[in-house]
């Protein structure tokens, strides 16, 4: 399994928020391409961004940050936010990222997420983001009726990379992932699925590792906070610790 450290930006800055609320915001530095070196300097594999101001206005806002991360670090990353239509897709991928997440267009213009993954094989995900197994868009600020799952098998045979779940209400509030939820999304399709929200020890990434079916874990506020060791925490998920 993979961990995915992340870095959301907000302004320019490196911040986690609570359970999506961008008025309860933690800022955690504001050298967001000092972090990514960070962590690559710490072994990962990849880096996962967050357009926090994107996610909200629809389209891009911190591009000079993730610009910067991306000239500063050699490991993939993948972003999400405000990535909305082809043009733009085309543009990060060009500056060198390896995987954009496309979320609320998943669930209002499915056949962006179909065009995107024919033109670009291997470098789109899809963005699931829930409440109590319902699928949230725009910043999470708007709630549908969208079922994780049928948002999930309808993209089976589109070719994406992997599908991002992120429990809303697990996010950045240090509570532990929703291992459940995630093994049985991880279980109904063939897509891989990355673990987002919640992930705060060393016994949650043990956990989701244990599913045998969950193929990544992103994590940020615990990082950061120091509840988990980068280092450690690779070292563990390769066997050794």
């Amino acid at each position: 399994m993979i961990l995915y450290p992340a870095i959301d930006l907000k302004d320019g800055q490196c911040v986690r928020l609570l359970r999506g609320d961008m008025d309860k915001a933690t800022v955690f530095g504001s050298d967001p391409a000092a972090q990514a070196k960070s962590f690559q300097d710490a072994g990962c594999e990849w880096v996962h961004l967050v357009d926090l101001n994107g996610a909200f206005a629809g389209e891009p806002v911190n591009g000079a940050a993730v610009e910067s991360i991306l000239s500063t670090i050699t490991v993939p990353a993948q972003l999400g936010g405000g990535i909305r239509d082809m043009a733009t897709i085309e543009r990060w991928i060009s500056r060198g990222l390896s995987r954009v997440i496309l979320g609320t267009v998943a669930v209002e213009n499915p056949d962006l997420v179909r065009e995107a993954a024919r033109a670009f094989p291997g470098k789109v995900a899809v963005g699931i983001d829930a409440r109590k197994g319902r699928v949230a868009t725009k910043g999470w600020a708007t709630e549908t009726e969208v079922m994780v799952t049928d948002l999930a098998r309808s993209f089976e045979d589109a070719g994406v990379a992997a599908i991002i779940y992120t429990d809303i209400d697990r996010d950045g509030a240090m509570q532990g992932p929703n291992v459940a939820a995630t093994e049985a999304l991880a279980r109904a399709v063939d897509i891989p699925v990355i673990a987002s929200g919640g992930v705060s020890s060393l016994d949650d990434l043990r956990a989701l590792d244990a599913t045998g079916v969950i193929a990544g874990a992103i994590s940020g506020r615990a990082l950061y906070d120091g509840a988990i060791d980068l280092a450690t925490a690779l070292a563990v998920l390769r066997g050794e610790g």
